[in-house]
């Protein structure tokens, strides 16, 4: 069974209050996965408590990353928990078969993965390869923009790492609100970190490979395509305007930079363009409208997005600069931060 929006689902087993909520994230022997038990271990309203891992079940959690001081053995996930949240960080259709059951379970539910962003099932297949049943989707969990939809939500779709940096560089330009002007075209190109594409061994990621070198794919045809579209307020398969979306795999570990151009037709102003991203974010304390040009060491490491007015607009054209930390901000980070919002805590909590 699976529940649109997931906000007729209760919390069947919740932790008294002061007490930590335990936790179990599902695919924790990833990237992603790992950033979530660092983040839980250090939660003050949290307590891990299981691990499960496909491929390293009987291994322990600090024999993968000694870095973090974690004993814990990875489980085999066998369609039960006992945890009050779970975080799945899987791959692309492995939350599909196991959503279901934890809502039937009542857990309180954080999924990273692409199953259940897109409200199009057309979408879905053509970008995932992977087809799903019409209504399978949740409430796509981008706080900045669905702050209200989160917090009355009990099992959300995290957002995807491009998604996030390019979504939130261009979010005021389409949501916000007095704007005398309409988008017409946006050219993006984005370059991410190896650590991206997960904990592989594939030749082409490798070390050899991958230092000194950059390299584009899936250049019109990124799963985040549709994301993007859809978040702001259009459609991969009935567009509203001009969107080009070139994904970059770049040489350095963790980190997406998102470089926008924007064409803009109306009445602009250069100083109210700044205004107005200001404004937007005013309330958003993980996004950082700089004056300044951003980089990926300003964000690496942290849950913030950083965003600059690089140019414009000069003859309706906009240049805007994006900046997060792919494996935070683009995943595990912003999968806390949507949980803190439907617990009702602090949104910060866990993240400083």
């Amino acid at each position: 069974m699976f529940i649109q929006y997931a906000e007729k689902v209760m919390i069947q087993t919740k932790a008294p209050s002061g007490a930590p909520y335990s936790v179990a994230v599902i695919g924790a022997s990833g990237y992603s996965g790992a950033e979530l038990v660092r983040i839980i271990l250090r939660h003050p309203a949290l307590r891990l408590e299981s691990l499960y891992a496909f491929s390293q079940v009987g291994k322990r959690f600090s024999d993968l990353y000694p870095s973090i001081s974690c004993d814990m053995e990875f489980l085999r996930y066998e369609g039960e928990c006992t945890s009050d949240i779970c975080f799945l960080a899987l791959p692309h259709g492995e939350a599909l078969k196991i959503v279901p059951e934890l809502l039937g379970q009542g857990k309180m539910v954080i999924d990273l993965s692409g199953d259940f962003r897109l409200k199009n099932p057309e979408e879905h297949e053509r970008y995932y390869q992977q087809s799903k049943p019409a209504g399978s989707t949740l409430t796509y969990a981008m706080p900045e923009l669905f702050r209200d939809a989160i917090s009355r939500s009990t099992a959300v779709s995290n957002p995807g790492c491009y998604a996030t940096s390019i979504i939130l560089g261009l979010a005021p330009l389409f949501h916000g609100t007095d704007r005398a002007f309409r988008v017409s075209m946006v050219n993006c190109t984005a370059i991410s970190g190896i650590s991206g594409a997960g904990r592989t061994s594939k030749t082409e990621l490798s070390f050899s490979e991958m230092s000194e070198n950059m390299r584009a794919y899936k250049v019109g045809h990124h799963q985040h395509t549709p994301e993007i579209m859809q978040a702001l307020g259009s459609s991969a398969s009935d567009p509203s305007f001009d969107f080009t979306f070139t994904p970059v795999i770049g040489p350095f570990t963790r980190g997406i930079y998102s470089l926008l151009n924007v064409s803009l037709e109306g009445e602009t102003a250069g100083s109210t363009i700044e205004d107005l991203y200001r404004k937007f974010y005013a309330k958003a304390p993980f996004v950082r409208v700089r004056s300044s040009m951003t980089e990926v060491r300003h964000v690496a490491l942290t849950n913030f997005c950083d965003i600059h007015i690089a140019s414009g607009p000069e003859n309706g054209r906009l240049v805007i600069v994006s900046a997060i930390d792919n494996l935070l901000k683009g995943a595990a980070g912003q999968a806390v931060q949507n949980m803190n919002i439907m617990l009702g805590l602090e949104e910060t909590l866990g993240l400083s």
